[in-house]
């Protein structure tokens, strides 16, 4: 992080790890606290948006996928973002995210996002320099209308070095069933490095907001990336939030007692839930 706390690439430290025991150790926790997560936002009906950003083979698919282990998919959503079709092309590039996003009770993630505004389409001038350059305020309006609105909204960058970006795309070349993932345009990119860069970091800088703030996820090490962006998205969810299991509704526990052959303590302890503890 620099003095004023904005992110930037060249501030992370891309040489920390965790071994497989510490991972799986903190994976499986991760996990239990996001599904506690989940219960508390269906039952308190909170919202919530992640924005995935960063390299190519940075790590992000294999974050999202222990993300999505831990959630029940009905009231969570992964949309994957690529190049819009002609009839989001004809409108504001905000449309498509907006009708996306997560009603009451859910949480949707976003494998890439309205940040490609002021990334690939300013990298690969798909769009007017006048245009990207607005799309700095016009995000951040976005952002904070859809907090104004009682959505919080988590975003991260996973950063990785060339050299271990180079071995990723050779290991996906290597194995089959990755080899789906590489793309010519995968090595395309990689000639643009230093102005992807460029935008990333004038984008940590634009759109960095108390509401809404930028992290980055030094992912070299997959394990450490997945874990620190894993607590983060935990941090930012169950802020403030009570993560405590719901009561158990006073119709269903007298049926349960009538119907199942319940320990007294447990249908007392229920009882007591529901009275406030009391």
């Amino acid at each position: 992080m620099t003095k004023d706390n904005t992110p930037h690439l060249d501030q992370a430290d891309l040489s920390l790890s965790m071994d497989r025991e510490a991972y799986e150790a903190a994976l499986a926790e991760l996990q239990l606290q996001l599904a506690m997560v989940q219960q508390a936002y269906l039952t308190l009906n909170l919202k919530a948006v992640i924005v995935f950003e960063g390299w190519d083979a940075a790590g992000k698919g294999g974050t999202i996928r222990r993300i999505s282990q831990a959630f029940d998919p009905r009231s969570f959503k992964v949309w994957p973002i690529g190049a819009p079709r002609n009839y989001y092309l004809e409108r504001h590039y905000l449309l498509r995210f907006m009708e996306r996003l997560p009603p009451v009770g859910a949480i949707s993630v976003f494998d890439r996002s309205w940040y490609g505004r002021v990334l690939v389409e300013r990298v690969e001038e798909l769009t007017p320099e006048a245009r990207w350059r607005a799309a700095y305020d016009e995000i951040v309006s976005f952002e904070k209308a859809l907090v104004a609105d009682d959505t919080r909204v988590v975003k991260l960058f996973f950063h990785i070095s060339q050299d271990e970006q180079m071995r990723r795309f050779e290991e996906r070349l290597r194995n089959p069933l990755k080899r789906w993932k590489l793309s010519y345009e995968d090595f395309r990119n990689r000639g643009h490095w230093l102005e992807h860069e460029a935008a990333a970091n004038e984008m940590f800088a634009r759109t960095s907001w108390d509401g809404a703030p930028w992290s980055i996820i030094p992912s070299n090490n997959k394990k450490y990336g997945r874990i620190a962006a894993m607590r983060i998205i935990l941090e930012a969810l169950s802020d403030g939030v009570d993560l405590s299991p719901p009561p158990v509704d006073e119709r269903l526990l007298k049926i349960a007692e009538r119907e199942l052959t319940l320990d007294p303590e447990l249908i007392a302890g229920l009882r007591a839930q529901l009275n406030g503890g009391s």
